[in-house]
Order: C-alpha cells, then sequence, then structure tokens
C-alpha cells in the first residue's frame, strides 16, 4: 500500500467501533437491471482520450466519475437518474444485480425451510414465522431484497404493479395488508408462511442499516412473539449478525443475510443460516478499473470483458455491462453451509485480475474517493479493503474519505479542491443526491 494514501474518517471512535451497517448494502440498482434486452456485456464505445500528466489540464466537469454502491436513482420509484449517469463522457455507474441477488436470497430461504421442515417450525403450529430487518426504505438494494424475500415465501402484496416493499411493524395474526399469509406445500403437508414482524432499522441520529437497531429490534421481537419466530431475514450481514449474536444463535434460529462479510460467513459454521456474496472483489475492481481507462485514454472495456497488457480480464459470469443505464452489475452467488469455506476471506483479489500494471505506461493518477459512512461494515471492512489492494494493482493513488452516513455535506465539504485529482469515485448517502456532487464539479 502506498505511503501516501490516507483515509479521513469522521472520528476515530467511528472507525474503532464499527456498526454492522449494510451497503449494501450496499449499491443501489434499477428495478429492471437484469432485463434480457437491455443487459450485456459488450464493450461500451472507446471515449475520448483524457489521459493527462496534469490534473489540472482536464476541467473537473470533463474528469472520469464513477458512481459505485448507490446508484443514482429517486429514492421514491428506482427510476434512474441519466442526467447523473451520464454527467460526461467517461461517467458510470459500478454495482451488483439487486434483483438477481434478491431472487437467490429468497430462494435461499425457501430451500432451507423445505429442507428443514421437520425443525424449523419451533412451537408446531404449522406457521413458519419470519421477522425481516429492513436496512433502509429508500433505497433501491434494500426494496429489492425485501421483495426477493416476499415473493419466494409467497408473502408479497402487490402495489403498483411491484411487491409492497413497506415495513408491516408488527402482524401476530397475519391481518396486515402490506403483505399476506403464504403457504408452502412440503412433504404433502401446506404451511403458512407469515412475516410477523418488519421494520426499517434506522437510529435516533437518521443513520440507516443500523445494527444496533436490529439488535434491540430482535429482543422486543422475541419477548412479543418468542417461539413463534422460525426464521430471521436481513437485508445485509450487518444487521443480521446483530441479531444472530443478540438472540438467533443461542436460540438456534437461522438467520439470513446478504454481503457474504467474513464474519457472517464463519458464522455459517456455527448456525447462521446463509448469505450472498456480491462479488465485491469484482465491484472494487470495476470501480477502479473504469476509471484507470479513461485516465488513460483506452477503451473502457480494457482489463474487464478485453484483456489489458498485464492479462487481467473478466469472464462474462461474472459481471454484466447494461450500455442503456451506463452500468457494470457483479453477478451474486448464495453462500451457504455447503460452499462457505470458499469465502471466508473476502478481502482477496479476484485472480484473473489481479496482475500488476506497468507504472512506465500507466502512470500514477490521483483519485478522489468517498465511502457513505466510515462505520459502515460491507463497505469499510471488505470494498475498501479490497480498492486498497487494486488500487496498487492499477497504480491509483487514492484518497479515501469516509462520510458519517446521515449527511452529503460531511462528505461534500471535503471535496474543496476537486482540481488536485485526476478522477473520482462517489457513494452516495442518499441515491437522490447525485446534484450534490455534479455541482462542485461543474463549478
Amino acid at each position: 500500500m502506498k505511503m501516501n494514501k490516507k483515509f479521513v474518517s469522521l472520528t476515530m471512535v467511528a472507525m474503532m467501533g464499527l456498526s454492522l451497517a449494510a451497503c449494501g448494502d450496499n449499491e443501489s440498482e434499477s428495478a429492471d437491471n437484469n432485463n434480457a434486452d437491455a443487459t450485456n456485456t459488450e464493450a461500451p464505445t472507446p471515449e475520448a482520450d483524457n489521459s493527462t500528466g496534469d490534473s489540472s489540464d482536464v476541467a473537473n466537469k470533463d474528469k472520469p466519475l464513477v458512481w459505485f454502491n448507490r446508484q443514482p436513482s429517486n429514492s421514491s420509484t428506482g427510476e434512474l437518474d441519466m442526467a447523473a449517469l451520464s454527467f460526461n463522457d467517461n461517467t458510470y455507474y459500478v454495482g451488483f444485480d439487486a434483483n438477481q441477488g434478491a431472487e437467490l436470497q429468497g430462494a435461499m430461504i425457501k430451500e432451507y425451510i423445505e429442507a428443514n421442515i421437520d425443525t424449523i417450525d419451533r412451537n408446531g403450529d404449522g406457521v413458519i414465522g419470519y421477522v425481516l430487518a429492513i436496512g433502509d426504505i429508500g433505497h433501491n438494494d434494500s426494496i429489492a431484497r425485501t421483495r426477493g424475500v416476499r415473493k419466494a415465501l409467497g408473502t408479497g402484496v402487490e402495489k403498483d404493479g411491484e411487491i409492497d416493499s413497506d415495513p408491516v411493524g408488527t402482524n401476530a395474526d397475519g391481518s396486515a395488508t402490506v403483505v399476506q399469509d403464504g403457504t408452502l406445500e412440503i412433504g404433502g403437508k401446506t404451511y403458512t408462511v407469515r412475516e410477523l414482524a418488519s421494520q426499517e432499522m434506522k437510529n435516533s441520529a437518521g443513520a440507516t442499516w443500523d445494527a444496533a437497531t436490529a439488535g434491540n429490534a430482535i429482543g422486543t421481537w422475541s419477548s412479543s412473539f418468542g417461539d413463534q419466530i422460525d426464521v430471521i431475514a436481513s437485508n445485509n450481514d450487518g444487521m443480521g449478525m446483530s441479531m444472530f449474536n443478540a438472540w438467533s444463535k443461542e436460540n438456534k434460529v437461522a438467520t439470513f443475510g446478504y454481503d457474504a462479510n467474513s464474519d457472517a460467513v464463519a458464522a455459517i459454521a456455527e448456525g447462521y443460516g446463509g448469505t450472498i456474496s456480491q462479488h465485491a472483489d469484482v465491484q472494487a475492481y470495476l470501480t477502479l478499473r473504469v476509471l484507470r481507462n479513461a485516465l488513460d485514454g483506452v477503451d473502457v472495456d480494457t482489463g474487464i470483458g478485453t484483456a489489458d497488457d498485464a492479462g487481467n480480464v473478466l469472464s462474462a459470469d461474472v459481471y454484466t455491462y447494461n450500455a442503456d443505464e451506463r452500468s457494470y452489475y457483479a453477478l451474486n452467488a448464495a453462500v451457504t453451509a455447503d460452499n462457505y469455506q470458499d469465502f471466508t476471506d473476502s478481502t482477496k483479489v479476484y485472480e484473473p485480475v489481479s496482475a500488476q500494471l506497468d507504472e512506465s505506461t500507466h502512470a500514477s493518477k490521483k483519485v478522489w474517493l468517498d465511502i457513505y459512512n466510515a462505520s459502515d461494515n460491507f463497505l469499510s471492512s471488505t470494498y475498501q479493503p479490497l480498492l486498497q489492494n487494486y488500487d496498487d494493482l492499477l497504480n491509483l493513488d487514492v484518497e479515501y474519505i469516509g462520510g458519517d452516513g446521515q449527511t452529503e455535506s460531511n462528505i461534500t465539504n471535503r471535496l474543496g479542491n476537486p482540481s488536485q485529482y485526476d478522477a473520482f469515485a462517489i457513494n452516495m448517502v442518499k441515491t437522490d443526491n447525485a446534484a450534490s456532487y455534479t455541482s462542485l464539479l461543474s463549478q
């Protein structure tokens, strides 16, 4: 790692006491980003040569920009902010296929119930009750994951043509209108599936995907529902692990998360039900690779779908490119008791893209990159370490900025002199707020 790299966080306390919040989460995708008609792995048209030895030679508004982890979009409707995604000719988004991952998580939970039906109904009432930790009701990834669980378990209710993703509050008797009771036919017997409770895990300061809030919630839910709770579903591993450690591990209730964080993967050996890998190793590579290519003035597909001069290349089974959305999406994989040992090191670079670039032909460039919340478990413990591995390999001098997870200004106030950077990688607090950053670059 380069000695001149620095990471600016909100406080030392925030860094030392990482709360297990999501990213995801990390990562807002369009509701139709896996539409087969729009998604492909073909390379975009090569962009103009922006390679320069002096960042001041290029206007800030024309410098390479990658949005990552949170896709510019309307947090209420999910409609993409195409003005932000096409801010200049070298602007892209990097994330993962939210719908594909959400479907995997829902299927993983359903298959677990079916395989363990003899023991999973803890009170023997024929009702498989689950509780759901929702990360951020305005985040596309969170919305997709909530819908994925409800779709797989048959508890979803349509609203405006989509499964309603709103929290149910509590639903002890199955009378809620946000969800409905589902049914599963297993071994010739019909079981009812009920979402007993769900809520957005938002703390008093306004931060969402909050692990501590989830830990408190499972305490309240277990007091209210007791052995009616047979399964726990979470929009991410940060919240899932908080609930697992606080209650479900001791009570042997399977908990399912998302992100394949190292602690969650290790916990599968102790009863954690499973998680979803969103191929963070591929995402982190793409985040910096797209910038590297723009800075070198080469086809953006170099080192992605087409091998670079060091042999780095990705296969089509780990990512897709959606030209209409100017977005790269990593694909997901289910992590269960059957394969978790293959995912124990979440910060290992992806082998097919691990070759060092020659600095004589890929000169060092300076990149400004922010993490929306320095306390986000996935981004801080998985994504950023991967970025720090790849920035060396790609000869990028990255300045890492850690936000507070609550306000854009906590981040944008530290972008006072964009002219000193060659490129930017932005992870917003809220998906609606792309203009907070592009307005700075347009000055």
